[in-house]
């Protein structure tokens, strides 16, 4: 019986997978790759690399402030969460 090809998994997931590695090395508050260096690194759109971003936004492991990037975020119920890094609330 001849052997089905596997079905090719979605860009967004290889770039997810790496940010996700990425993340563990860092602490919280330290800054993720930017969306022009995953599409350079990975060879995707921009929306892509959006796409991963997002997804780590909605699970909570990442935080994006407007005009200064992604950064790892503070562990829930952590005191050091409470206060951005940029003096907002």
């Amino acid at each position: 019986m001849p052997h089905a090809p596997s079905p090719r998994r979605a860009p967004y997931m290889d770039v997810l997978d790496a940010l996700e590695a990425e993340i563990e090395g860092k602490s919280p508050g330290d800054a993720i790759s930017s969306e022009n260096e995953l599409c350079e690194r990975h060879g995707v759109a921009r929306m892509t690399a959006r796409r991963a971003i997002g997804i780590l936004r909605e699970r909570g492991l990442i935080e994006t402030r407007w005009g200064k990037g992604s950064f790892v975020a503070h562990p829930a119920g952590s005191d050091s969460g409470d206060e951005r890094q940029d003096g907002l609330k």
